[in-house]
């Protein structure tokens, strides 16, 4: 389980400090959890003090009952806690072999690599041995980054807005990988997403808003809720 206990986030800029994050306490412990809200609310933000990417202003971090407040991204990494980034780091020279064996931590055989690349939607025979680099779409790269991260399995995988940067064909991919790592993984997923087709698949969402949590609960409970403040936000912008 992940609790957040009191997270606040500061920032200095030439005039003032500003918030970014106001008291938020949460816990997580349900397997595939969503975090929306509307743009600059502090989602991503807070997907990176849990990575461990930012420290927090105040307040603590635990991971099934560890304080790892202080644990850098490198020291969270060997917690459990793996991060995808928007955009996907490149790393010239290395292989889509090597990366997942790095992810792994360990020798891994070309079945097993295979098998996690299968697994995510890539065709193993012509990805095993490819660069990563310019020549890989966005999509591309984001399963493999979601290979790596299967190959970690991981206590908590975190997806910061997974969708950003992607064709519609690479979506609808990446909702059928999350949905099986739904189905398989055996770590929380937390993801940082607005797609209604994520939020439909996550057993959990959570509103964060102006830094603040302004709701969390199933997704029966949220959906409802999200779409009728999404529609009264759209008629007050008719008005205006």
């Amino acid at each position: 389980m992940l609790e957040l206990k009191n997270i606040s986030y500061e920032v200095e800029d030439d005039r003032a400090s500003r918030e970014i994050l106001k008291d938020v306490n949460l816990k997580i412990d349900n397997h595939f959890v969503a975090i929306t809200g509307p743009n600059g609310g502090g989602k991503s933000t807070l997907a990176k003090i849990i990575a461990g990417i930012i420290r927090p202003t105040s307040g603590q971090i635990l991971l099934d009952g560890e304080d790892i407040t202080a644990y850098n991204i490198t020291e969270r990494a060997k917690a459990g806690i793996s991060y995808a980034f928007q955009q996907p780091v490149h790393f010239k020279g290395l292989t889509v072999k090597d990366l997942v064996s790095l992810a792994a931590a360990r020798k891994m055989s070309v079945s097993e690599i295979c098998n996690i690349l299968s697994e995510v939607g890539l065709c193993a025979k012509e990805y095993i041995d490819r660069e990563i680099n310019n020549s890989l779409s966005g999509g591309e790269l984001k399963r493999i980054e979601i290979a790596m991260i299967t190959a970690r399995s991981t206590k908590l995988s975190i997806f910061d807005e997974p969708e950003a940067g992607i064709d519609l064909w690479s979506f609808n991919s990446l909702i059928h990988v999350f949905e099986r790592m739904h189905k398989e993984i055996n770590g929380m997923i937390l993801i940082i997403s607005h797609q209604e087709r994520i939020l439909n698949i996550a057993d959990e969402i959570i509103l964060i808003s102006d830094g603040r949590v302004m709701a969390a609960g199933n997704r029966e409970e949220m959906i409802p809720k999200l779409l009728s403040t999404e529609s009264a936000c759209s008629a007050l912008a008719d008005k205006a």
